[in-house]
Protein backbone atom coordinates (compact mmCIF):
# COMPACT_ATOMS: atom_id res chain seq x y z
CA UNK A 1 0.00 0.00 0.00
CA UNK A 2 1.40 3.38 -1.01
CA UNK A 3 1.61 6.37 1.28
CA UNK A 4 -1.09 8.11 -0.71
CA UNK A 5 -3.38 5.10 -0.15
CA UNK A 6 -2.72 5.34 3.59
CA UNK A 7 -3.40 9.09 3.54
CA UNK A 8 -6.67 8.51 1.67
CA UNK A 9 -7.75 6.03 4.33
CA UNK A 10 -6.75 8.44 7.10
CA UNK A 11 -8.71 11.26 5.48
CA UNK A 12 -11.68 8.93 5.45
CA UNK A 13 -11.46 8.52 9.22
CA UNK A 14 -9.31 5.40 9.47
CA UNK A 15 -7.40 5.96 12.72
CA UNK A 16 -5.12 2.97 12.13
CA UNK A 17 -3.99 4.55 8.86
CA UNK A 18 -3.24 7.83 10.61
CA UNK A 19 -1.29 5.94 13.29
CA UNK A 20 0.85 4.50 10.50
CA UNK A 21 1.60 8.03 9.29
CA UNK A 22 2.51 9.10 12.82
CA UNK A 23 4.93 6.18 13.17
CA UNK A 24 6.50 7.05 9.82
CA UNK A 25 7.16 10.69 10.62
CA UNK A 26 7.28 10.96 14.42
CA UNK A 27 11.09 10.86 14.65
CA UNK A 28 11.57 13.49 11.93
CA UNK A 29 8.96 15.79 13.47
CA UNK A 30 10.36 15.39 16.98
CA UNK A 31 13.90 16.14 15.75
CA UNK A 32 12.73 19.26 13.94
CA UNK A 33 10.88 20.46 17.05
CA UNK A 34 13.90 19.74 19.25
CA UNK A 35 16.25 21.69 16.98
CA UNK A 36 13.81 24.59 17.05
CA UNK A 37 12.91 24.60 20.76
CA UNK A 38 16.06 23.12 22.31
CA UNK A 39 14.21 21.24 25.08
CA UNK A 40 13.14 17.60 24.96
CA UNK A 41 9.87 18.05 26.84
CA UNK A 42 8.81 20.98 24.71
CA UNK A 43 9.82 19.09 21.56
CA UNK A 44 7.64 16.12 22.56
CA UNK A 45 4.71 18.42 23.26
CA UNK A 46 5.24 20.21 19.95
CA UNK A 47 5.41 16.93 18.03
CA UNK A 48 2.18 15.74 19.63
CA UNK A 49 0.50 19.04 18.84
CA UNK A 50 1.73 18.80 15.24
CA UNK A 51 0.09 15.42 14.73
CA UNK A 52 -3.08 16.52 16.51
CA UNK A 53 -3.36 19.50 14.20
CA UNK A 54 -2.58 17.34 11.19
CA UNK A 55 -5.34 14.90 12.17
CA UNK A 56 -7.93 17.65 12.57
CA UNK A 57 -6.85 19.37 9.34
CA UNK A 58 -6.51 16.33 7.08
CA UNK A 59 -9.45 17.54 5.02
CA UNK A 60 -7.33 20.54 4.04
CA UNK A 61 -4.35 18.50 2.88
CA UNK A 62 -3.64 18.76 -0.85
CA UNK A 63 -2.73 15.27 -2.18
CA UNK A 64 -0.58 16.95 -4.84
CA UNK A 65 1.69 18.22 -2.09
CA UNK A 66 4.26 15.97 -0.33
CA UNK A 67 2.79 14.89 3.00
CA UNK A 68 6.14 15.33 4.75
CA UNK A 69 6.34 18.95 3.62
CA UNK A 70 2.80 19.57 4.86
CA UNK A 71 3.65 18.11 8.28
CA UNK A 72 6.84 20.15 8.48
CA UNK A 73 4.82 23.26 7.71
CA UNK A 74 2.51 22.58 10.66
CA UNK A 75 5.44 21.81 12.98
CA UNK A 76 7.48 24.84 11.94
CA UNK A 77 4.63 27.29 12.38
CA UNK A 78 3.80 25.84 15.79
CA UNK A 79 7.42 26.02 16.95
CA UNK A 80 7.81 29.59 15.76
CA UNK A 81 4.67 30.51 17.69
CA UNK A 82 6.09 28.83 20.79
CA UNK A 83 9.32 30.80 20.45
CA UNK A 84 7.40 34.03 20.08
CA UNK A 85 5.50 33.26 23.26
CA UNK A 86 8.80 33.06 25.09
CA UNK A 87 8.92 36.82 24.47
CA UNK A 88 12.40 36.72 23.02
CA UNK A 89 13.04 39.71 20.81
CA UNK A 90 14.44 38.63 17.45
CA UNK A 91 15.79 40.87 14.73
CA UNK A 92 14.12 39.87 11.47
CA UNK A 93 16.12 41.35 8.58
CA UNK A 94 14.30 41.95 5.31
CA UNK A 95 14.98 39.29 2.70
CA UNK A 96 17.24 40.41 -0.11
CA UNK A 97 19.58 38.68 -2.59
CA UNK A 98 22.91 37.85 -0.98
CA UNK A 99 26.13 36.27 -2.18
CA UNK A 100 27.13 32.73 -1.32
CA UNK A 101 28.68 31.76 2.02
CA UNK A 102 30.17 28.58 3.51
CA UNK A 103 27.36 26.28 4.61
CA UNK A 104 26.63 24.70 7.94
CA UNK A 105 27.03 20.95 7.99
CA UNK A 106 26.71 18.66 10.97
CA UNK A 107 29.96 16.71 11.20
CA UNK A 108 29.62 12.95 10.93
CA UNK A 109 30.70 10.72 13.78
CA UNK A 110 34.42 10.02 13.80
CA UNK A 111 36.97 8.58 16.19
CA UNK A 112 36.51 11.44 18.68
CA UNK A 113 35.82 10.73 22.28
CA UNK A 114 32.09 10.39 23.06
CA UNK A 115 32.20 13.26 25.54
CA UNK A 116 33.60 15.63 22.94
CA UNK A 117 30.94 14.55 20.45
CA UNK A 118 28.22 15.32 22.97
CA UNK A 119 29.77 18.72 23.67
CA UNK A 120 30.00 19.42 19.97
CA UNK A 121 26.31 18.59 19.54
CA UNK A 122 25.53 20.96 22.40
CA UNK A 123 27.62 23.64 20.68
CA UNK A 124 25.65 23.26 17.45
CA UNK A 125 22.34 23.42 19.30
CA UNK A 126 23.49 26.52 21.18
CA UNK A 127 24.39 28.17 17.87
CA UNK A 128 20.99 27.32 16.42
CA UNK A 129 19.30 28.96 19.39
CA UNK A 130 20.99 32.27 18.62
CA UNK A 131 19.17 32.48 15.28
CA UNK A 132 15.80 34.14 14.69
CA UNK A 133 13.10 31.43 14.42
CA UNK A 134 12.50 31.84 10.69
CA UNK A 135 16.21 31.53 9.95
CA UNK A 136 16.57 28.60 12.34
CA UNK A 137 13.78 26.57 10.74
CA UNK A 138 15.36 26.99 7.30
CA UNK A 139 18.70 25.69 8.61
CA UNK A 140 17.08 22.74 10.38
CA UNK A 141 15.00 21.72 7.37
CA UNK A 142 17.96 21.90 5.00
CA UNK A 143 20.78 20.35 7.01
CA UNK A 144 18.96 17.93 9.29
CA UNK A 145 16.07 16.90 7.05
CA UNK A 146 17.48 17.37 3.54
CA UNK A 147 14.56 19.39 2.23
CA UNK A 148 15.14 21.28 -0.99
CA UNK A 149 14.88 25.07 -1.19
CA UNK A 150 11.51 24.64 -2.87
CA UNK A 151 10.24 22.29 -0.16
CA UNK A 152 11.41 24.68 2.57
CA UNK A 153 9.67 27.55 0.80
CA UNK A 154 6.44 25.55 0.64
CA UNK A 155 6.69 24.45 4.26
CA UNK A 156 7.35 27.96 5.54
CA UNK A 157 5.02 29.81 3.20
CA UNK A 158 7.70 31.92 1.56
CA UNK A 159 9.78 32.03 -1.63
CA UNK A 160 12.91 30.18 -2.70
CA UNK A 161 14.74 33.52 -2.83
CA UNK A 162 13.72 34.25 0.76
CA UNK A 163 14.86 30.80 1.87
CA UNK A 164 18.28 31.31 0.29
CA UNK A 165 18.61 34.70 1.96
CA UNK A 166 17.68 33.29 5.36
CA UNK A 167 20.17 30.44 4.97
CA UNK A 168 22.94 32.82 3.94
CA UNK A 169 22.21 35.06 6.90
CA UNK A 170 22.06 32.12 9.31
CA UNK A 171 25.32 30.58 8.11
CA UNK A 172 27.12 33.91 8.34
CA UNK A 173 25.81 34.50 11.87
CA UNK A 174 26.78 31.01 13.03
CA UNK A 175 30.24 31.27 11.48
CA UNK A 176 30.77 34.59 13.29
CA UNK A 177 29.62 33.01 16.56
CA UNK A 178 32.06 30.13 16.10
CA UNK A 179 34.95 32.50 15.42
CA UNK A 180 34.07 34.59 18.48
CA UNK A 181 33.81 31.50 20.67
CA UNK A 182 37.15 30.13 19.52
CA UNK A 183 38.81 33.52 19.99
CA UNK A 184 37.59 33.62 23.58
CA UNK A 185 38.88 30.12 24.24
CA UNK A 186 42.29 31.04 22.88
CA UNK A 187 42.51 34.41 24.68
CA UNK A 188 45.58 34.97 26.91
CA UNK A 189 45.00 33.96 30.48
CA UNK A 190 42.32 31.42 29.63
CA UNK A 191 42.81 27.88 30.84
CA UNK A 192 43.79 25.47 28.04
CA UNK A 193 40.83 23.56 26.65
CA UNK A 194 40.48 21.01 23.89
CA UNK A 195 38.78 22.53 20.87
CA UNK A 196 35.39 20.86 20.45
CA UNK A 197 34.65 21.97 16.94
CA UNK A 198 36.63 24.38 14.82
CA UNK A 199 34.56 26.51 12.45
CA UNK A 200 35.91 24.58 9.47
CA UNK A 201 34.61 21.36 11.02
CA UNK A 202 31.05 22.68 11.25
CA UNK A 203 31.11 25.02 8.28
CA UNK A 204 32.16 23.60 4.95
CA UNK A 205 31.83 24.71 1.37
CA UNK A 206 28.44 24.24 -0.24
CA UNK A 207 27.51 24.28 -3.86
Amino acid sequence: MSEQDIITLARGGDQAAFTTLVRTYQTAIYNLCYRMLGEADQARDAAQETFLRAYTQLHRYDPERPFKTWLFSIASHYCIDRLRRRRVIWMDIDDEPLAGHPALRERRAGPEDAVLRREQAADVQALLETLPPKDRIAVVMLYWHDLSYQEIAEATGTTVSAVKSRLHRARAAMADSLRTRDARREAPGQAPRTTLAHPTALLSASA
